[in-house]
């Protein structure tokens, strides 16, 4: 889906409860996945996308038009899930922040080649190989998840990872190399395809 497509208002520039409900439908799947990648929890999902949904009736004047509405709702969608998350940091932060006495070596390691998401499987249709990540994705534990959708699936830098979730940037680089090898160990034992997942 095009974060970017804007939708159209009716000629007369009246806004109607069937505008706000096309605008959503153009776009829940595209929150949902967000908020979905980094709980790892549709029902929770749901509740983020449904308060995304709810901010943007409250701008839809201004998103009704906007070029950019999608990047809107995808940055709510996820600072919601981060806050979320945030909530729960004592019920995962003992693990997050555990470390052996070599960690730090481990966040110098080189990073692992790891594909876009497009392009895990070959011979798999799309809708296959987004079902495999997602569902291995839901798999890892949160201090890795969070990390590696916000580096491969949101595009931000470590730099701004960190600053989002309150760590080091050494932590960031450390949980997102340790996801990417554990989320290719989910697959690999999943059965799929994925040469170029191959640490």
């Amino acid at each position: 889906m095009n974060d970017d497509t804007p939708v159209q208002k009716p000629p007369t520039g009246v806004i109607t409860p069937a505008d706000f409900t096309t605008f959503m439908r153009n776009y829940q799947d595209m929150v949902f996945s967000t908020a979905a990648r980094l709980t790892g929890n549709e029902s929770q999902a749901e509740d983020i996308s449904q308060e995304v949904f709810l901010k943007a009736y409250e701008h839809f004047e201004m998103l009704s038009t906007s070029p950019t509405a999608g990047g809107w709702l995808k940055t709510v969608a996820t600072n919601l899930s981060l806050n979320h998350l945030s909530r729960y940091r004592n019920r995962w932060k003992f693990f997050s922040e555990f470390r052996r006495d070599d960690a730090a070596g481990d966040a110098d390691a080189p990073d692992v080649d790891f594909a876009a998401p497009d392009t895990f499987f070959s011979g798999v249709d799309a809708d296959e190989r987004r079902a495999w990540v997602e569902e291995a994705l839901e798999k890892l534990p949160e201090h890795q998840r969070v990390p590696l959708v916000l580096y491969h699936f949101e595009d931000l830098p470590y730099e701004d990872i960190a600053k989002k979730l309150g760590v080091s940037l050494a932590k960031v680089k450390t949980d997102i190399l340790r996801a990417r090898a554990a989320l290719a160990a989910i697959i690999a034992r999943s059965g799929a395809r994925h040469e170029t997942l191959s640490a």
